[in-house]
């Protein structure tokens, strides 16, 4: 299923990927450092939604309490999370 996020907090706009199970393919992100999230993007592609979040929540940018990365951990969560309600 596709699903698109607003991130709060980062320069990126959004975030738009698509989960098929717990793996997450085709991450896109709109704004933000391209190169870095492009090349975050790709090393990421087929990756459980338990690897990521694992890897990537919590990471910072800058003085910022967040990042795109942190923002693309809890945008997965939050959706396998909702695909998943029992």
């Amino acid at each position: 299923m596709k699903y698109s996020y607003t991130p709060e907090g980062v320069c990126s706009r959004q975030i738009a990927f698509e989960l098929d199970g717990n793996k997450v393919k085709n991450i896109e992100f709109s704004g933000g450092c391209n190169g870095n999230l492009k090349a975050v993007s790709k090393l990421l592609e087929g990756q459980t939604v338990e690897y990521i979040e694992e890897k990537l929540r919590g990471n910072t940018c800058g003085i910022k309490s967040t990042s795109c990365a942190d923002q693309l951990a809890i945008a997965i969560r939050k959706a396998y999370d909702s695909e998943n309600k029992n």
